[in-house]
């Protein structure tokens, strides 16, 4: 006997009572499924609990999860249809916050792209069929000989790894059969609109000594209208894509034969990453950082003092063993920013240190998840270490937080999501630092008036953090920024200030990085801008026209001009008509062209056009300077 809880009353509910069938005795209607004690349950799981239990309707948010998790099911069907069902062996089809997916391995077969469309004609007709979805539980070795009767290796493997105290519990519609806890609507014909949109691969278990399954991506809402609506984000999200833009624009190679993961900066990407780079320099010089740099290898000790070889080492790559010593490759800048500190006894007159480093990381990621510069095995953290007394830590994370929100806003980010992550249940530090340095977070967030959320014992186990989304120009919000405590390292290391006391102390230590990876924000940025750059980072700022042959003199004059004033001008010397030439700019980012004809050399003008405001009229060459010199201020809202 289970107590349940509905619209304020107290019902006893008998053992083995479906939530459909308690749905009917209070009289509820036309419900897809319930919450119970937050979890959603479809109408056929009985209840096994006692708590607070609430109906779903098509209209509640949740009912998407029952209705898209009953899709992976049809498409799941659909596939064995196709294939045929002795050849295809399915993983998991589990739902994703704007639809599911299913890994599954066809015999002989590669799923293409191109393939998804009949997929979606077979789900179409498997919904028309209007199938009956049936709840079943069976014993352990009933479910075991049922899965070896259909040759689904991989749902056994999920079988023996369930808890024998678990239920095991199936579902069916028609001939299909699945193991899965649920939740699914009543019948096939109860889905709403969908799409399937792209493949990946996927390892059995995220296990890369394991089989690679096809992992299919499907898309769904109850309306054909939410439905359009989100693809046409997709498209947008399609055009946007940095890895696109990176091939067009000649920024940036990744080549699987030098290496997965691994970026090169082609030559219009280094002039980026120059722009970039020398900004973050001099702002951080400004504001007392010192800049330093160090090696990419590591003896083992010291990661092994670092703890890195203990929780961290199935991210690191193997070790080179050099005159019978291990090496590693960094995965992370710390230990290195804690040998400057330790580099000499520091008084408390010296604090707080600031050392900022764009240091150069590698970590071992599994091709899975590379995904062009978004998640890659080489990257450079913009890293600083800010060593403080406890008594400076609320002015140190005021004034990091007020810089991390000043550089963000210079790139055009304006809207953030900001989140305090505080002390888990095993953590290392006392009590008091905890307490401190949480305080000190939520000081320097609500003194700049920014809102924020509290996750509540998300911290690192040695540290509070401080974590900011941002949010581009097609609303998704991306992780940037993050402001951590380390109450590890100092401890590990056995880091030491001497005190106005003459006694020696232990600092407190904080980990900043603004960016989080010079690679992973130039992705982000290329989509946020689509690839267009602000002139004064654009790594070709303009392209010179000249409309013929016997303007190229004047182009060139002009040309000297401007890279004298230090402005990134290339020339456009091709015989091709003017629109190919301006096409081809335009398709290049390039901000402005700067066209010059015969009308132009006569009186010292040039005709300018903007990629995103079109015609500007004609300049003097003055006037263009003054232009251009205005656009390289640094304006932040």
């Amino acid at each position: 006997m289970f107590k349940v809880v509905f619209n304020g009353v107290e019902y006893n509910v008998e053992e083995g009572t479906t939530v459909r069938q308690f749905f009917e005795r209070v009289g509820v209607r036309d419900a897809l499924g319930a919450k119970l004690n937050g979890k959603i349950l479809d109408l056929q799981t009985p209840i096994r609990e006692n708590g607070h239990i609430a109906p779903i309707y098509q209209k509640d948010p949740e009912s998407l999860e029952i209705m898209r998790h009953s899709l992976s099911h049809i498409m799941a069907q659909a596939i064995k249809e196709i294939y045929g069902k002795k050849v295809v062996h399915l993983g998991v089809g589990p739902t994703t916050e704007e639809g599911f997916y299913y890994d599954v391995e066809v015999e002989g077969v590669r799923i293409k792209e191109e393939d998804l469309p009949k997929i979606e004609e077979k789900m179409k007709d498997i919904i028309k069929r209007n199938l009956p979805i049936v709840r079943r539980e069976l014993e352990r070795e009933e479910a075991i000989k049922l899965f070896e009767s259909l040759n689904e290796h991989y749902k056994l493997d999920i079988i023996r790894r369930i808890d024998a105290q678990d239920i095991i519990s199936i579902y069916e519609q028609g001939d299909f059969v699945d193991l899965c806890r649920g939740p699914h609507v009543p019948h096939t014909g109860m889905v709403g609109a969908f799409k399937l949109t792209h493949i990946a691969g996927a390892y059995w278990q995220g296990d890369p000594s394991k089989p690679m399954l096809q992992r299919i991506y499907g898309i769904a809402y109850w309306s054909q209208e939410e439905l359009e609506e989100r693809l046409r984000f997709y498209e947008e999200v399609k055009r946007r894509d940095h890895r696109k833009l990176g091939a067009e624009l000649e920024l940036f190679l990744i080549d699987e034969d030098i290496g997965g993961g691994l970026v090169i900066w082609l030559p219009k990407g280094g002039i980026y990453r120059k722009i970039l780079e020398d900004f973050w320099k001099e702002e951080h010089l400004k504001r007392g950082y010192q800049l330093i740099y160090t090696p990419h290898v590591g003896k083992a000790h010291l990661w092994q003092t670092s703890g890195h070889l203990e929780y961290y080492r199935q991210n690191m790559y193997p070790p080179m063993e050099m005159e019978k010593e291990e090496y590693f490759v960094k995965p992370m800048n710390c230990p290195f920013h804690v040998a400057v500190y330790k580099s000499k006894l520091r008084s408390y007159k010296e604090l707080p240190l600031k050392l900022a480093e764009l240091g150069t990381v590698y970590r071992y990621e599994l091709s899975g998840v590379l995904h062009g510069l978004m998640r890659v095995r080489g990257f450079t953290q913009d890293d600083a270490h800010i060593i403080c007394t406890p008594e400076q830590v609320d002015d140190v994370i005021h004034e990091t937080l007020d810089f991390a929100i000043w550089m963000l806003k210079v790139f055009g980010f304006e809207d953030f999501k900001v989140y305090i992550s505080t002390r888990p249940p095993e953590a290392i530090g006392s009590q008091e630092q905890w307490e401190k340095a949480e305080s000190a977070l939520k000081k320097a967030v609500e003194s700049l008036k920014l809102s924020y959320e509290i996750d509540e014992g998300g911290g690192a186990f040695y540290g509070p953090k401080i974590d900011i989304k941002i949010k581009d120009a097609i609303g998704r919000f991306w992780q940037c920024s993050t402001i951590q405590f380390d109450f590890n390292l100092p401890e590990r290391f056995d880091m030491e200030y001497v005190g106005p006391d003459n006694r020696r102390h232990r600092p407190y230590m904080i980990h900043r990085a603004i960016f989080g990876s010079i690679e992973r924000f130039t992705g982000i940025l290329l989509e946020h801008y689509a690839g267009l750059l602000p002139f004064w980072l654009a790594p070709v700022q303009a392209r010179i026209i000249p409309i013929s042959s016997k303007h190229v003199t004047y182009a060139k004059e002009l040309l000297e001009f401007l890279r004298s004033h230090k402005f990134r001008v290339e020339i456009d010397e091709r015989n091709e008509r003017l629109s190919a030439k301006v096409r081809d700019a335009e398709l290049s980012k390039i901000p402005y062209l700067l066209i010059v004809g015969d009308r132009e050399v006569e009186n010292r003008l040039v005709s300018v056009r903007s990629k995103a405001e079109g015609d500007l009229g004609q300049k003097s060459w003055e006037e263009l300077l003054e232009f251009f010199t205005s656009l390289t201020e640094i304006k932040v809202c």
